[in-house]
Order: structure tokens, then C-alpha cells, then sequence
């Protein structure tokens, strides 16, 4: 799968960043049964933060954007974690979409999607996960996005 998820990469002219080291105290990710759990991870672009709320002073294309750099950044960790064995991944089970919202904002799915076609782009029907997608009023750093995962690992 790694392979696969190489070229999938190359071929949509996207490359993992360095996985972002925690900003407080916490682990990146945690093994548990079988399951990765990974912790929030914020959209960087050229090696910033993506910033702003959607809605108010960013605009849907924006948070889609940053939604696939999140996940971008979870395959990231995914990978450091793993030693770069992609192909131990079975699954992902879950995201959890976080967007920087301004009141009447209600495109949060539409954002999250940003995440989710990644996925399913890198790794297949294994790629296809079960989502939350949740406003609010401000993420860590000023973030825009912030997404976390699930992912079951092969037996």
C-alpha cells in the first residue's frame, strides 16, 4: 500500500510534510487494540498555519484546502508512526473535522470533504471512514481546520 499511496501522492502533485511535533503535552499518536488513535492536526501550507474562520474571513475553497493539508499532516504522523509501513493500515475508521466557524457558517461537511476524498484517493474503499464534521468558534494557533483519526491496523 505504501507504494500505492506514493504514487497517489506524485500523481496529484502532493508530498507528506514533516509530521508536526505536539504543541502542548500530548502524543501525536497512540496504539490501542489494533486501532492508531491520532491526535488534531492543524493545516500548515509553505510551513505555516492555515489561518482565519471560516465564513467570516476565509471562504469554502479555503477550508477545503486546508482540510486536505490536514489530512495530509495525519498521513504524516500516520507514517512516523509506523516507521513508514503505510501498508499495516487496514482502515481508516473515523475523522473528526473541527472548522473555525463564524455563526451562520454551515458548510462544514462541504469543508471536511477536503479530508475525506484524500483519503479515500490515497488509500482506496479502505480510505472510505465514518465522519464528524463540527463548527466552532476558534482552534489552537488560529487554525482554520484541525482534523483527528482512527485508523484500524492489519492483524
Amino acid at each position: 500500500m505504501t507504494d500505492r499511496i506514493d504514487r497517489a501522492l506524485e500523481e496529484l502533485g502532493l508530498s507528506l510534510p514533516e509530521a508536526a511535533a505536539p504543541i502542548a503535552a500530548y502524543v501525536p499518536v497512540v496504539e490501542a487494540g489494533g486501532m492508531l488513535h491520532v491526535s488534531g492536526q492543524l493545516p500548515f501550507h509553505d510551513g505555516q498555519v492555515m489561518t482565519g474562520r471560516l465564513g467570516d474571513n476565509q471562504d469554502l475553497h479555503f477550508g477545503v484546502a486546508a482540510a486536505e493539508a490536514c489530512a495530509l499532516m495525519l498521513v504524516a504522523q500516520l507514517s512516523k508512526a509506523l516507521d513508514g509501513r503505510l501498508e499495516r493500515i487496514e482502515r481508516i475508521v473515523k475523522l473528526g473535522v473541527f472548522v473555525a466557524s463564524a455563526p451562520d457558517f454551515t458548510d462544514q461537511p462541504k469543508v471536511a470533504n477536503g479530508a475525506s476524498e484524500l483519503m479515500v484517493k490515497l488509500f482506496g474503499d479502505a480510505g472510505r471512514h465514518a465522519r464528524s464534521a463540527v463548527g466552532v468558534s476558534a482552534l489552537p494557533l488560529g487554525a482554520a481546520v484541525e482534523v483527528d483519526a482512527v485508523v484500524k491496523l492489519i492483524d
